[in-house]
């Protein structure tokens, strides 16, 4: 049974003196959810601004992770419904989302009427029971374009979605910005370079062109653009290791050669961007594009 959820359940901050990595796949989502997540929410915001995200907009997040873009829009009012691929960021959304402290009669979690959270291949069932809800907006915020692979992944999970939206809805597809605005772009090109002697895929910088491409693929008519400030900013070095390898861009060159080594090329990559009390920094523009569905 699908339950649906609301309200923010704030997740506990990482120890201090935790191990460097966690190789744990619900350790790697809940690195994503405590570190990672948050360094798109410029984007979010932006995007929510723009589209004026209200009460009564139904928005169908894609790979929305453990359910911080989800939860940034129901807090404008929106009706929201999530799909992801990953479990373990799922389970972190539905722990994320609960609203504290409200059980069923039954010592049961208590269903709220604000969210929907499914795996990517139920979406469908988030249109069940009540003929096919018209979304009004479908949001694909994690940054596409860059792994090998990573135009072709987003094509499966559109092409189940668009069918779910009104007429001419905005699908909004992000991506990295121009490499030389990005200084986090160093650093993900160790993903490629550990992994172009396998052909494993792994990293390459932004096309111009990366956004447009997905949607004309998907049958989309690109209708307006813009670019965001995401700077990632983390506590110290080993946080931002973690945070960096709980995107997944680095598996394959994990695959390819070791974690060990892995980690210890980012770090060092990492070093021109630490600052004098240890926090690292590093400035990013993020694009978006905005385009309707037939």
């Amino acid at each position: 049974m699908t339950r649906t959820l609301v309200q923010h359940h704030r997740l506990p901050s990482g120890a201090a003196g935790a191990p460097p990595v966690r190789t744990d796949l619900s350790e790697r989502a809940r690195d994503w959810a405590e570190i990672q997540e948050r360094m798109l929410v410029p984007l979010y915001e932006a995007v929510y601004e723009r589209l004026e995200v209200h009460g009564g907009t139904r928005l169908l997040g894609l790979g929305c992770g453990s359910g911080l873009a989800l939860l940034l829009a129901a807090a404008r009012g929106a009706r929201v419904t999530g799909v992801d691929s990953d479990q373990e960021r799922l389970a972190l959304a539905r722990e994320r989302l609960r609203a504290p402290g409200e059980r069923a009669m039954d010592g049961g979690d208590a269903p709220v009427a604000t969210g929907t959270l499914l795996p990517v291949d139920r979406m469908a069932e988030a249109t069940a029971g009540s003929g096919r809800p018209r979304y009004d907006l479908i949001t694909a915020f994690q940054p596409i374009g860059h792994a090998a692979d990573g135009v072709r992944g987003l094509g499966p999970a559109l092409g189940s979605a668009i069918p779910l939206a009104r007429r001419g809805a905005p699908v909004v597809l992000a991506g990295w910005g121009p490499p030389e605005r990005c200084a986090t772009d160093a650093v993900l090109r160790i993903a490629g370079r550990l992994t172009d002697r396998l052909r494993k895929g792994g990293w390459r910088p932004a096309h111009r062109d990366d956004l447009e491409d997905v949607a004309a693929r998907a049958g989309l008519e690109p209708d307006g653009s813009g670019r965001v400030s995401c700077p990632f900013g983390y506590a110290d070095t080993e946080s931002a290791v973690r945070g960096l390898l709980s995107t997944g861009v680095f598996d394959g060159a994990i695959r390819a050669t070791d974690r060990r080594q892995v980690e210890k090329e980012i770090a060092e990559a990492l070093h021109p961007h630490v600052r004098r009390d240890g926090t690292v920094w590093m400035p990013n523009v993020f694009r978006y594009l905005i385009a309707r569905t037939p």
